[in-house]
């Protein structure tokens, strides 16, 4: 048989390939997160029918005479170019904008993606369209910061989740009491109990002459009770408070230190420590990853952190449907860490990242596919057709 038709049948079995490899980037030029891929082809075996010779006295030196054999697939290696942005406006959507990939996990097995389409399901699990739980960190330190340094935990945020409610402790009240001012000022705070419940209470700042005011609250039935006095520099500037401290209650104290005397208008503002109950309201993600719980008494906490992996890489990652990746021994073990850290990229909460398709490029290659096919296929034809004269030397 001749050679050249093993050639060609071989350039028949490339292109195919290289057929399925563009129409499988065209079939996800839609996916969220898909990385296209290309194909390199190379040389297959080749025959020597002559080796090379070096020169001598007489004469000179020959190069060897190969032919060779047909082509084959070399490598199908994925593109990893960022895609573009796709706004969504679904808080729990998220976008990678540099390197890194998120951390899904099924049961044991640990996955790796750029599909950020995540939600919560009916247990409160963050989760991607196929059920695969998101990986981060949830342990939260005394000041309400989530530690980013342990083992990766489910993110879990259920639903229904309550604040408990927060007795008052401390009363502030900051502002400006005017200089000039002939008639009482007053303000109003919430004051919480243990079980949560708010009583609005009055404030009210008489001035005693010379740069003093005389502090009193209001009591459940209109009268006013003193509670002390409050002092101020020449300069308007806060001096003191007699008794120090206030208390505007057996249980709750006032700081008044945040107030001035100067000219102009009253302005104050009051504040407490205490709140409410609070039940989740909503859930936002920052670009750091910072997972955020709203409650419905107005206070927020920070609940988890989003995890992200670096490969060194991640050409050598292994794709395993469903948009996710695994590691493989050439991709490098996974490095993980907050979003924005080190080389990884920082998150785009509401939107996704596009397919990186270029279909340009893509059409190009298939008629790239096609003529080399369509010209393979034309080497086995003419092949068989001198076999044909070949047996037909007899006739």
């Amino acid at each position: 048989m001749m050679r050249s038709m093993f050639s060609g049948v071989s350039g028949l079995r490339s292109h195919q390939t290289m057929m399925d490899v563009v129409g499988n980037n065209v079939a996800n030029v839609n996916t969220p997160g898909y990385k296209a891929s290309q194909v390199t082809f190379q040389e297959t075996l080749t025959q020597t029918v002559r080796g090379a010779a070096p020169g001598s006295g007489v004469v000179g030196g020959t190069n060897p005479i190969q032919i060779g054999l047909g082509t084959q697939v070399a490598t199908v290696d994925g593109i990893f170019t960022q895609g573009a942005v796709q706004t969504t406006g679904r808080n729990t959507d998220l976008m990678i904008q540099g390197d890194g990939y998120f951390i899904v996990q099924r049961g044991e097995e640990r996955f790796y993606t750029r599909a950020g389409s995540f939600g919560f399901d009916r247990e409160g699990n963050l989760v991607n369209g196929n059920g695969l739980k998101v990986m981060g960190w949830t342990s939260v330190d005394a000041n309400g910061r989530v530690v980013t340094t342990g083992a990766l935990e489910e993110i879990s945020i259920p639903l229904g989740q309550v604040i408990e409610p927060e007795s008052t402790t401390l009363v502030t009240v900051r502002g400006n009491l005017s200089a000039g001012a002939t008639s009482p000022v007053t303000t109003s705070v919430n004051v919480y109990d243990d079980l949560g419940n708010a009583t609005e209470v009055a404030i009210r700042f008489q001035n005693n002459g010379g740069n003093q005011w005389a502090v009193e609250r209001q009591e459940d039935d209109g009268t006013w009770t003193p509670v002390g006095t409050v002092s101020f520099g020449a300069d308007g500037s806060f001096a003191s408070t007699a008794p120090d401290p206030l208390q505007l209650s057996p249980t709750v104290s006032l700081d008044l230190s945040g107030l001035v005397q100067y000219g102009g208008t009253s302005n104050l503002e009051a504040t407490s420590d205490g709140h409410a109950m609070g039940v989740l309201q909503d859930v936002t993600i920052g670009a750091d990853g910072t997972v955020t719980a709203h409650f419905s008494n107005g206070l927020t906490r920070d609940m988890a952190v989003i995890a992200i992996a670096t490969f060194a890489n991640p050409g050598g990652l292994s794709r395993v449907g469903e948009s996710t990746f695994a590691a493989s021994p050439n991709s490098g073990a996974a490095v993980i860490g907050q979003p924005g850290s080190g080389d990884r990229g920082s998150l785009t909460p509401g939107a996704l990242e596009m397919s990186n398709v270029d279909l340009a490029r893509e059409f190009t290659n298939l008629i790239i596919a096609q003529r080399g096919f369509q010209a393979n296929s034309r080497v086995i034809t003419a092949s068989d057709e001198m076999l044909a004269d070949l047996v037909n030397i007899r006739r």
